[in-house]
This record gives structure tokens, C-alpha cells and sequence, in this order.
């Protein structure tokens, strides 16, 4: 079974503490390590590799929700800009790592602060030190729900 695969069965069983909503497309969950403080995914209920082995209708909506949730991650978290990628190459299942940005936050590893995440260290990025404490894990979740729930009722169902 593939690691989101898994991630997922753990929702379903309520075993994921990093659970925070699911969609219609997908599953909302924090990140693991929060250097970029508000570092969500979205899972795709799915097991597919790739956008286009969805069909059309059901892709459409995968991209909507996505954007809802970035979106989301934003007005949660204050971001400045928000980075959402879909790469897959380590994990092979659809999902979409959404990082929300602010100016700086890369310090000495970007070009005035500024650059993709993955310039910063994978080290630093994911030290120990970078996983919520429960009370932090608990703040961000309420964080996010409530984002989501305001976005509900400005776009209609999420």
C-alpha cells in the first residue's frame, strides 16, 4: 500500500491527527513539519498517479477543491503566496502539497528571502523540531476548519 494510501485508511480509521476535513475529491491534512507554519496537503481519494487518469468531471472538481483549500490555507495562515504543487515522484498517488508563503521565510537559502521551498535544507525542513506539539497540531486545525467553514458558505459546499 502506497504512503498516502495508508495516510488515508488512518482518516478512516480515526487514527490520523493531522485529519482536518474531507472533501468530495480529497482529504485536508496538515503537514507532518510546519517550517512554512500552515503546510497542508489534499489528498486525492483516489489511487491514481496522474491528473488524467481521473475522469474529466471528477478532475474538475479535484482542481476546485484544490483551489478552495489553498485558499483556505491562506486566509488561515496569512499568507503572501500561496505555493501549490502536485509532483508525486516520491509518492505516487495524486496529492497537492500547499505551502503557504510569507516574504522571507526562506532566509539565508533564498534570493532576498524569496525562492521555491525546495531550496530551503530538507534537513532543516524536516527536523524533529519541525513537528507540531498537540496543542500546536490543535491550534492549526481550528485554524484551517474554521477557514474552510467561512469559505463554505462563500462558495457554497467544500
Amino acid at each position: 500500500m502506497c504512503l498516502i494510501c495508508s495516510r488515508i485508511e488512518m482518516i478512516k480509521e480515526k487514527q490520523n491527527p493531522y485529519f482536518v476535513k474531507e472533501l468530495k475529491t480529497g482529504y485536508v491534512v496538515l503537514g507532518d513539519h510546519q517550517h512554512f507554519q500552515g503546510y497542508t496537503l489534499f489528498l486525492g481519494k483516489h489511487h491514481v498517479t496522474e491528473l488524467d487518469q481521473l475522469n474529466k468531471s471528477e478532475r474538475d472538481l479535484f482542481l476546485s477543491e484544490m483551489a478552495d483549500v489553498a485558499e483556505a490555507v491562506k486566509l488561515a495562515f496569512g499568507a503572501d503566496k500561496m505555493n501549490c504543487e502536485l509532483l508525486g515522484n516520491g509518492d505516487a498517488h495524486v496529492h497537492w502539497h500547499l505551502f503557504p508563503r510569507k516574504d522571507g521565510d526562506l532566509g539565508e537559502y533564498g534570493h532576498n528571502g524569496k525562492g521555491p521551498v525546495w531550496w530551503y535544507p530538507m534537513e532543516l525542513m524536516y527536523h524533529q523540531d519541525k513537528e507540531p506539539t498537540a496543542k500546536e497540531l490543535t491550534g492549526m486545525k481550528e485554524k484551517l476548519q474554521a477557514a474552510l467553514e467561512k469559505l463554505e458558505k462563500k462558495h457554497g459546499n467544500l
